[in-house]
């Protein structure tokens, strides 16, 4: 018995691209034997999962055949339920009584996105292997207009990715307890989440901006030695356009450090240091510095050792301005200090300084201005 299926291509035009490839079975075979593909006579794989004997479409992705429910996917997807209304919409010639789809989609991915359908997302830790499964079912949600399950998956992907700098800052404290927790294994393993060019490429094929701000400030952290050599023999690139937009909010960020250290001393541009407006503060009323002579001549030090550290030496945190920012703040500690009062000033201090950063990422890559996204092709994400 011969079927013919109806393709769906994967180009930039939404409409399904019709065309047609036959499947029999072995000559000899019964119903449970080798499916081939009439034309290559390549034998095609049931899947172990997702092949139900009460289906009612058989769906083929690379070599590997579903048999799933043709109710299932009409339920959740405005695309499959327009294909299978139309006259004709399963194809015409049938296997074992089921129309045949050809989705010219990644086996695997076409495995987690019916997976989701049937069981419900189960996303996990936002590690390597994570992203691969997720950014699949993104993809396929979005190219077959399955809207809630999209939106589920940006919201999951942008825990690792956030808007909002909270959400940075737990991202982080996981990332550092991974490299702590597996500082000294062998072989050195991966680092705790993907590829940030990963997160970027994926985020312009679905279209979700929101994922953009953390995903190139990541980015910009390492060198560009790491960028544009990298070990992995899979790697994969930026657009040219994104490729200018790293480099130009990488000089920012960078010129960011500069000014923050600057901003630290007492005197610079005509900006206040946080002793200066501790000791505004002071007068009109709030805590008092406790020792005046001795914390101008702290705050000078501090300068000076963020100078050699981050901008001369360029040691760890150099191209993150973020985390420059909170190591300036903790220099002077509330609770070994000889005042207090002007260990607070510099915490808030630099508290205020992150939040501004932050706000401010999406301007140095050149990066769109983006709104809450509350529309069904878009929902899922969070406003910064």
């Amino acid at each position: 018995m011969m079927a013919s299926t109806l393709a769906f291509d994967s180009g930039p035009s939404r409409e399904p691209a019709r065309r047609f490839t036959r499947l029999c079975y072995r000559p000899g075979a019964d119903a449970s034997g080798t499916i081939l593909d009439a034309e290559t006579g390549l034998a095609l794989l049931r899947h172990p999962d997702l092949y139900f004997e009460d289906g009612s479409v058989i769906v083929r992705a690379e070599d590997t055949l579903f048999r799933v429910h043709m109710s299932m996917l009409a339920r959740h997807s405005i695309c499959f339920r327009d294909m299978f209304a139309m006259p004709g919409g399963g194809g015409g010639d049938e296997l074992d009584g089921c129309p045949v789809l050809y989705l010219q989609d990644r086996a695997a991915d076409v495995a987690h996105l019916l997976t989701a359908l049937y069981d419900g997302p189960t996303f996990g830790n936002n590690d390597r292997d994570d992203f691969r499964a997720v950014a699949g079912i993104c993809r396929l949600a979005t190219k077959y207009l399955i809207d809630a399950l999209r939106a589920k998956a940006i919201t999951h992907l942008s825990k690792a990715w956030p808007s909002t700098l909270k959400e940075w800052d737990l991202r982080e404290d996981a990332a550092r307890a991974h490299e702590i927790a597996f500082a000294s294994s062998n072989p050195p393993t991966h680092p705790r989440y993907p590829s940030a060019i990963d997160v970027i490429n994926l985020a312009r094929e679905v279209d979700a901006p929101s994922l953009l701000p953390s995903a190139f400030y990541d980015l910009s952290r390492y060198p560009f030695t790491q960028i544009f050599e990298p070990v992995d023999e899979h790697s994969v690139s930026l657009a040219m356009l994104d490729l200018q937009r790293l480099c130009l909010g990488k000089e920012a960020a960078q010129h960011a450090i500069t000014t923050l250290i600057q901003a630290m001393s007492q005197t610079q541009y005509g900006r206040q240091s946080p002793y200066q407006a501790h000791v505004r503060k002071s007068s009109t009323g709030g805590a008092v510095c406790m020792s005046a002579a001795a914390c101008r001549k702290d705050f000078a030090e501090l300068v000076e050792l963020a100078t050699q550290h981050y901008l001369f030496d360029r040691e760890r945190g150099c191209g993150d301005p973020l985390y420059v920012a909170e190591e300036l703040g903790q220099l002077k500690s509330v609770e070994f200090s000889e005042c207090a009062a002007c260990a607070r000033s510099l915490e808030a201090w630099a508290a205020r300084e992150r939040e501004k950063m932050w706000k401010l990422i999406p301007l140095w890559f050149r990066l769109e201005c983006t709104t809450p996204e509350s529309s069904p092709r878009t929902s899922g994400e969070m406003p910064r």
